[in-house]
């Protein structure tokens, strides 16, 4: 017995050590799991889901839902779509509709000087200025605006940064190369200035944009990022546009859901975004915590949102298009949880606020108002398409989301805020420029 005592004794170590690993392995791969759900458009699905049946049954504390306004909504919705697309021909909601912004096709002038014979190079281009360009296109404030050189029109808002950003990327802001000026690579992302940044923004004293330092921190951590996934981004000159190539690997005879390219994103370009909920230490971007979501498991109370991230990816479409991919699933994606849908869903009496300071305060991204708020109007942008959908006997395949947000529910956001308070949200956010 003493013998075995003395043979075990020494053993022990590291049978704890070994169960202290295997404990590690497991709580990492659960880790995972949590990580893989929350970057799919199901998951954000469930947890809006989970808080919108709570609100149906009034026990939101900020929030109540009167459906009964959804077929008025609905019926504005309609309104707008057939008095910008009378035909009912609607372009997918995406940065190339501000490009277009005022009659100019923007893109067209540019590709024209590159010529039309090199179309995956074409569609690195498209992928290299809508990154840079949605990246930019956090709220811009109320008193900003872009006044576009050798038109002199003035754009303000969404359009603005847009065309602002063209000008930005076709001068050759991003690029670190002078013979390919037209382009976004890592060295020179990482080297753009505020000043730079603010000049091509036209941002001074009198012309203030809010969250400027917080959009130059984006730009220069993705120039870091395109360095740290070659596989995603090419190695020799590391790029977004070499998303394309890699993208058409992952498709099955041409085809490639939607999902596929938001997780690509999610994946890729996970680590721009400034430190909020992480888990494992992997910063878990667009994603807010809610305490009124069951605390049971790791993960549990988090709310998925991906605004830029699926802004990004309705705007890869008409890109991978042109290069042959058929992008399917369209409707696996979200409506854009942001203050223009969700002013619409305000403003229309969809959304019902429970206390004047809803309405009157300035809430930062990760308070529980803004969370609610973003949450209901995902699940009320299904519900409105559905009621579209329906008035004009039209199904998914025919009329996808990404148009009804276009055609549709973000302008009829808009225009509603234009005639009751010339153009400003009804609900007010502490914006760093990173999240709408």
């Amino acid at each position: 017995m003493r013998h075995l005592i003395g043979w075990v004794a020494p053993v022990v170590p590291l049978i704890i050590l070994l169960s202290l690993l295997c404990l590690r392995c497991l709580m990492l791969n659960a880790a995972t799991q949590v990580i893989e759900y929350l970057r799919t458009p199901a998951a954000i699905r469930d947890r809006c889901n989970q808080l919108f049946a709570l609100a149906c049954d009034d026990q939101l504390e900020h929030f109540r839902c009167c459906l009964n306004r959804l077929e008025t909504t609905a019926d504005f919705v309609i309104q707008v779509m057939r008095e910008q697309y009378p035909t009912l021909e609607i372009p997918f909601h995406s940065r190339w509709r501000h490009f277009e912004v005022d009659g100019a096709s923007r893109v067209s002038q540019l590709t024209s000087l590159l010529g039309q014979g090199f179309p995956l190079e074409m569609a690195k281009l498209k992928i290299d200025l809508a990154v840079t360009s949605v990246l930019l296109d956090a709220g811009a404030g109320n008193q900003w605006r872009y006044i576009e050189p050798g038109t002199g029109r003035v754009f303000r808002r969404s359009e603005g940064l847009a065309i602002a950003s063209f000008h930005l990327f076709q001068q050759g802001a991003f690029s670190s190369d002078p013979d390919r000026p037209w382009q976004a690579d890592a060295e020179g992302l990482q080297q753009l200035t505020a000043a730079q940044l603010a000049k091509g923004l036209q941002v001074n004293s009198g012309n203030p944009l809010v969250g400027l330092e917080g959009r130059l921190k984006l730009l220069q951590q993705l120039g870091k990022t395109l360095l740290s996934h070659p596989d995603f981004f090419g190695s020799e000159t590391p790029r977004p546009g070499n998303l394309v190539p890699y993208l058409i690997t992952l498709s099955q005879a041409g085809r490639l859901p939607a999902s596929q390219i938001l997780r690509t994103l999610l994946e890729g370009f996970g680590d721009i975004w400034p430190g909020r909920v992480a888990i494992a230490e992997v910063n878990l971007g667009d994603v807010w915590r809610h305490p009124q979501l069951p605390d049971t498991d790791l993960g549990s109370q988090l709310v998925p949102f991906h605004k830029l991230s699926q802004w990004l990816t309705y705007s890869f479409l008409e890109p991978l298009q042109e290069v042959g991919l058929e992008i399917t699933h369209l409707d696996a994606l979200t409506g854009l949880a942001e203050y223009r849908n969700g002013g619409l869903c305000v403003d229309c009496g969809l959304l019902e606020a429970k206390h004047g300071r809803v309405t009157r305060d300035r809430h930062r991204p990760d308070s529980s108002v803004i969370v609610e708020w973003r949450a209901l109007t995902v699940i009320l942008l299904d519900q409105i398409a559905a009621c579209v959908r329906q008035k004009l006997n039209l199904n998914a395949t025919d009329l996808p989301l990404a148009k009804i947000l276009q055609g549709g529910s973000w302008t009829a956001g808009r225009r509603i805020a234009g005639q009751l308070r010339n153009g400003l949200p009804p609900i007010q956010i502490d914006s760093d420029g990173t999240v709408f």
